[in-house]
């Protein structure tokens, strides 16, 4: 019996077979991505209910369940920046009902400040932007200088002298602060905080000079009790349309705004980032996601996967660099 005249036959059966089997394999992942969502979806904080990040997260929730038909959760994870968060979504599994909202500091910033096996850049997927916020130059109620350009030759005439105030080592109102004084070219102590609120209130009091404020000032500025001497940002911010930036008062490089986004597993399927990507810009396009957003001094910031990306590279050039030249450590 010529047993080749048999094996041909069966390996082209086994081929036949082989390829029905994926082909069913792809019939079934098709429905399933088209189906998506069938549960609810489930996005992971790194920050405590009630912060920015958390309130941003929760707005998003309300009108993404609305549109994708399926409740989405917040699960506060807070902890090293946002880290403990990051962790928690790559370590999830990439089916598209777990994602993260943090800052982009989580990528761009922490690799360079904490030891840490997760890194966001390698281990998440982008997804798109979520919002920004703006920080501002904001001086004690009894400084003598009116704007940058004097709070700059007081610092150059007393060195060492001033103190600014910052939410914690490695913060983005930190590394916004140490970008004012390169770009300055003055020397004025650093003193971290445990969180922006208690750094507010002490250059309310008067016992720091300045800080970087991530818009929580706001209420203070309009009533006098702090002074707002400049926009820490490549652009005036649209709640205080009259003051002009660090760099519009001679100051370029003086810009660090603090930009929110979404991140999921690596593997998630393509289809399924992108219709998030598309449910998030019909969501931040809606006026009452925009007030909502105004009361937390923040602004909508919807961007394709692909713009995000290219702005989570260029921040994260910038903030490594930044960190390495200043020595900026959290320990």
């Amino acid at each position: 019996m010529n047993l080749s005249l048999i094996r041909k036959p069966v390996r082209r059966m086994a081929l036949a077979l082989g390829l029905l089997g994926l082909g069913g394999l792809a019939q079934a992942q098709a429905p399933q991505a088209a189906n998506w969502p069938a549960k609810p979806i489930r996005i992971v904080v790194g920050f405590a209910p009630g912060g920015s990040t958390d309130v941003m997260a929760r707005i998003l929730a309300q009108s993404l369940g609305e549109s994708l038909g399926q409740p989405v959760v917040i699960d506060n994870k807070p902890g090293a920046s946002g880290n403990i968060a990051a962790g928690e979504v790559v370590r999830a599994a990439p089916d598209g009902y777990s994602f993260l909202i943090a800052p982009t500091s989580v990528e761009t910033a922490n690799p360079s400040l904490f030891k840490s096996n997760i890194l966001p850049s390698r281990d998440l997927t982008p997804v798109g932007g979520v919002g920004k916020t703006q920080m501002y130059l904001v001086a004690k109620p009894q400084m003598a200088a009116k704007d940058a350009r004097e709070l700059v030759a007081l610092a150059k005439a007393r060195p060492g002298s001033m103190s600014y105030a910052s939410a914690g080592a490695g913060t983005p109102p930190h590394l916004a602060c140490e970008l004012f004084k390169l770009a300055t070219g003055t020397a004025i102590t650093h003193v971290p905080y445990r969180g922006a609120a208690p750094a507010l209130q002490d250059v309310m009091a008067g016992q720091a000079d300045f800080v970087c404020d991530p818009g929580i000032a706001f209420p203070h500025i309009r009533t006098g009790k702090v002074k707002l001497l400049g926009v820490v940002s490549a652009q005036r911010s649209p709640f205080f349309p009259d003051v002009p930036t660090v760099a519009e008062q001679g100051f370029a490089g003086a810009d660090l705004d603090i930009w929110f986004g979404m991140w999921a597993p690596n593997g998630t399927p393509p289809e399924t980032i992108a219709r998030m990507n598309r449910e998030l810009a019909k969501a931040l396009a809606a006026p009452t996601t925009r007030s909502r957003y105004a009361d937390l001094g923040a602004e909508p910031a919807p961007m394709a996967t692909a713009e995000f990306k290219k702005l989570l590279g260029s921040e994260s050039a910038l903030l490594t660099r930044l960190i390495k030249e200043q020595n900026i450590s959290v320990d």
